[in-house]
């Protein structure tokens, strides 16, 4: 009986004792925020993938191409959205005369005098009329208005993108040194949104790689987006990536440092074309029910769109394994064809990729090769599965394949939390130091540095 009765009360001890303990193992409750969540995939009303650029040259800047010719090019190569955005010019309907600045008269001089499109053409490539390889290419090219790189004489190539800005708002702004804010407060206050050009060739990362990952740079990016509602993000890729390969790091970043003030950063991606062999190196595909400019300007913003490029060196951290260089090569990009959220569960189905990734606070937490081919693979991520999940602000998935690079958006973890204040540190301390970085960034002062630079 007393054997019995040790035994009874021993098993209640233990019940007793699993109740905090099975508390303590409870699963977090959180939202995985899904920005493809209204994107329709399949069936008669299906949203289509757009691809398009929204930083692009020509010969009214300082590219070698014309800009009739470059548009041209861009409608040629299959694109579905074209925004023309020259330093310090406000992109107009591309048969309209573009301005022109003194600063790029020289353009004229070297026989590169700037030609618009016909109003002929203009009216053939946005209904699609105008004819590829002789026969009309069934679909119009939409032509962005308002798009600018500011800061267009600036040496730190501290450069944004305004877009949508009023007609000849933005002409001439020059900018000022290692001054992305000045131009962000320009857009903002034109109306207009705003992201940040190659962070990596303003950092010189290239040359230094673990500047993107330097608390000081990363706040510098964050700070700006914090203050600037009308600020959406960064580009992550752009053009051939030569200084810009680490920008994906930088990115994963800023998004840890914004998301608890309740900022998701949208990632850019764009060609940045100077001349032809720029137009297909880094795009976009936006999923969107029409190709109109109001579509695309409501996508920039939701993030409803993925980043592509075809040119990348290896990384060891985030992929790939080893370089990637297609350019004006037929094989196909890596695509996504459905994205779903059920629970702490995402799915994807991807075909022409060889690795899909994803990656969670700035490090891959889940990948699996496969055979690249067209046909669809599916891949669901279970974070529940995964550990350290309860702690992840963001998860976000990348396809690697023999044609490129595919990355979506960042699908935000949401447990509820309400979001911090962001309060602009305006200290005698940070005053100080604002000074200073003002004194540093007068043009001459790095003119001066650059030829010491150059010297050494």
């Amino acid at each position: 009986m007393k054997k019995k009765l040790i035994r009874v009360l021993s098993l209640a001890l233990v019940a007793m004792m699993l109740v905090p303990l099975q508390a303590f193992a409870a699963e977090k409750e959180y939202t995985i925020v899904n920005p493809y969540a209204d994107v329709v995939w399949t069936g008669d009303n299906a949203w289509k993938a757009y691809k398009g650029n929204l930083h692009t040259h020509s010969s009214i800047s300082d590219a070698s191409t014309n800009l009739n010719d470059m548009v041209m090019d861009y409608y040629e190569q299959g694109f579905d959205f074209l925004a023309m955005t020259e330093h310090a010019v406000t992109g107009k309907a591309w048969n309209e005369t573009p301005t022109q600045l003194p600063l790029y008269l020289y353009q004229w001089i070297i026989g590169l005098k700037p030609k618009k499109l016909t109003d002929e053409e203009f009216k053939g490539v946005t209904t699609g009329t105008w004819p590829v390889n002789g026969q009309p290419r069934g679909y119009g090219m939409t032509c962005v208005t308002g798009g600018n790189e500011l800061n267009g004489l600036t040496f730190t190539k501290c450069h944004v993108n305004g877009m949508f800005l009023p007609e000849g708002v933005g002409d001439n702004y020059l900018g000022y040194e290692n001054d992305h804010e000045g131009a962000v407060k320009l857009t903002e206050e034109a109306g207009g949104i705003s992201f940040i050009n190659h962070p990596g060739d303003w950092l010189n990362s290239n040359s230094n790689p673990d500047i993107v990952n330097d608390p000081e740079s990363v706040h510098y990016f964050s700070n700006i987006l914090l203050k600037y509602k009308s600020c959406y993000g960064m580009e992550i890729f752009n053009e051939r990536n030569g200084p810009t390969g680490y920008d994906r790091i930088l990115w994963d970043n800023v998004l840890m440092e914004c998301l608890p003030y309740g900022k998701n950063v949208i990632a850019y991606s764009n060609g940045d074309s100077h001349w032809h062999e720029h137009i297909d190196a880094s795009y976009s595909i936006f999923m969107m029910k029409e190709n109109t400019v109001e579509s695309i300007k409501e996508t920039m913003m939701n993030g409803a769109f993925f980043c592509i490029t075809r040119c990348l060196r290896a990384n060891e951290k985030l992929g790939p394994e080893k370089d990637i260089r297609y350019i004006d090569d037929p094989t196909p990009v890596p695509t996504y064809t459905d994205i779903k959220v059920d629970g702490h569960k995402v799915t994807i189905k991807a075909k022409n990729c060889t690795n899909i990734q994803w990656v969670a606070n700035g490090n891959v937490i889940a990948s699996q090769n496969i055979a690249q081919s067209d046909n669809e693979y599916e891949y669901t991520l279970d974070l529940d599965e995964i550990e350290g999940s309860e702690d992840f602000l963001y998860i976000r998935s990348q396809l690697i394949g023999d044609g490129g690079i595919n990355c979506t958006q960042a699908f935000v973890i949401d447990d509820g939390t309400a979001p911090k204040t962001y309060v602009v540190d305006n200290s005698k301390e940070a005053k100080i130091e604002n000074i200073k970085w003002k004194l540093g960034s007068l043009r001459i002062v790095v003119l001066f540095k650059m030829i010491i630079d150059a010297l050494k």
